[in-house]
């Protein structure tokens, strides 16, 4: 099936505070956000007309921005409803919401004071990540040549379009190499996420997931944290280890866009998924429509 570019849509765009034809939601060459990298975003979901923790995005983009020393010329509150209106003008129901915000073109170099903050929001349809057969069977990894950055070389904790650099090219090669995704190591080589999610193991029944201390502390991961505190799991929030991760039981990945995704494989190294990894997705899925869930961890 031919791919359909993302700059010939039909549709709107919320940009600077307008919602304007899709098509015509552009910038120019000479961008310092284009040439500079000095752009934040936020990846979210719709389900069921309900943007999933909408505000909790929105506060986390306006932390990334202020991490970069950028100013967000609209409040919070607009953000949100722009949001609402964004999804609401574009008729979706389930849907993937795309928030970002760049420095423009008035200065054109390293020092951008001068430069005025944008801000764009759009939406469009996005299903599961991933196909019923590899949600099933659990996705396989690739173990990245790339590092994360350590904490005081790289704004680790904003989701800033500049540090996915490295999560493209470690993609890019596992795809290359056949697999579905890279496993990224921290800069010490332990693993701590895939390209665009957070990372979990689970050991005779017992949760394990490191401490995002240089890496995105994903919305979604603090999600499933809380659910598995309510279904009664034992979580443990430490280093995982290369030994640890491939001696688990499950190991699973969490974020927007993969949800709550088991890994299958992780380079040589088979996982089966099971029936922790099972009941998290099951509860994620129920929470995010506002569906009951239920189970006990000893069940």
């Amino acid at each position: 099936m031919a791919l359909i570019p993302f700059d010939d849509r039909d549709g709107v765009i919320w940009f600077d505070g307008k919602l304007i034809p899709w098509r015509e939601a552009n910038v120019h060459v000479i961008c310092h956000g284009l040439h500079y990298g000095s752009a934040v975003f936020e990846g979210e979901r719709a389900y069921e007309g309900q943007i999933f923790k909408s505000k909790e995005h929105t506060a986390r983009l306006f932390k990334s921005a202020e991490l970069l020393g950028m100013s967000i010329p609209f409040s919070q509150d607009e953000i949100n409803a722009a949001k609402e209106a964004v999804l609401k003008a574009n008729n979706l129901v389930d849907a993937y919401i795309r928030p970002v915000a760049w420095r423009g073109s008035e200065q054109m170099g390293i020092s951008a004071q001068a430069t005025k903050t944008h801000v764009a929001i759009a939406c469009w349809e996005w299903p599961s990540y991933f196909s019923p057969e590899l949600r099933e069977k659990g996705i396989s990894l690739k173990t990245s040549t790339w590092h994360k950055p350590a904490p005081d070389t790289a704004p680790c904790h904003a989701k800033a379009a500049g540090l996915y650099m490295i999560n493209t090219l470690s993609k890019h090669q596992a795809e290359k190499d056949g697999y579905v995704d890279a496993l990224m190591l921290d800069y010490r080589g332990n693993p701590v996420e895939a390209t665009g999610a957070n990372l979990f193991r689970i050991k005779n029944g017992v949760i394990r997931t490191p401490k995002p201390d240089c890496f995105l502390n994903g919305i979604t991961r603090q999600t499933v944290m809380q659910l598995a505190a309510e279904l009664g799991y034992s979580l443990e929030e430490e280093t995982i280890t290369m030994d640890d991760l491939l001696a688990a039981d499950e190991v699973f990945i969490t974020g927007t866009a993969a949800e709550v995704t088991a890994i299958g494989k992780i380079d040589q190294t088979e996982y089966s998924v099971g029936p922790v990894t099972r009941a998290l997705r099951d509860a994620y899925e129920s929470l995010v429509r506002g569906k009951p869930y239920k189970h006990s961890a000893a069940a």
